[in-house]
């Protein structure tokens, strides 16, 4: 059955993320819940080696669960100079734990002298139905890594994830401003163009 209702549920518990989806969905008149408001959902393993594969990991288990439309994102950090790393373990790098002022740090050491610092935010999107095939939109975010840390909003890598067309980094931008050109508001705005065309 199809959710006709305008409820959607992010199958994550990363507040950061959460609070992007709901800047978002929240004006279009979704109300947005999360992975908090189903306390007896296990954590789900993230063997993909894809951020598709990861999204519709996440997303599947919990329609597999509860028997309802579920969304799930993946997204990471793609470095050129690294091999395209850290990419889906961005969240895992030097440990899951790690603050992202020390990982910026590590990053920022191991890029020193080098000329090549083209990256690229990258997010996956999937959304699950029962006795449906799951659909995936994804997008990504063109940029550079910056020389240090610049800006206070965003999270993650954004103080060091440099956008040269509005010449700041992520975390130097407004969340309107954000949104407008991240990976995640790309997708997102894929999603909800297939939610307005599928309901």
């Amino acid at each position: 059955m199809k959710n006709t209702e305008k409820t959607i549920v992010i199958a994550s518990t990363n507040q950061n993320k959460i609070n992007e989806f709901r800047q978002m969905l929240e004006p279009e008149g979704y109300t947005v819940k999360t992975l908090d408001d189903y306390p007896d959902m296990p954590e789900t393993e993230e063997t993909g080696t894809t951020f598709h594969e990861n999204a519709i990991l996440k997303a599947q288990a919990f329609t597999d669960r509860y028997g309802i439309e579920a969304i799930a994102d993946d997204s990471g950090l793609e470095i050129d100079a690294f091999d395209r790393q850290p990419g889906v373990y961005s969240a895992r790098f030097l440990g899951h734990d790690t603050p992202y002022s020390y990982k910026n740090q590590i990053i920022l050491e191991r890029l020193k002298g080098r000329t090549d610092r083209t990256c690229r935010y990258v997010c996956a999107i999937a959304l699950t139905r029962p006795n449906e095939q799951p659909v995936v939109f994804e997008d990504t975010a063109e940029g550079t890594i910056a020389e240090k840390p610049a800006g206070d909003n965003g999270f993650g890598y954004d103080p060091i994830v440099y956008y040269p067309p509005l010449k700041k980094t992520m975390a130097e931008m407004g969340n309107d401003e954000k949104n407008s050109i991240s990976h995640r508001g790309k997708a997102l705005r894929k999603l909800e163009k297939w939610l307005n065309e599928n309901r």
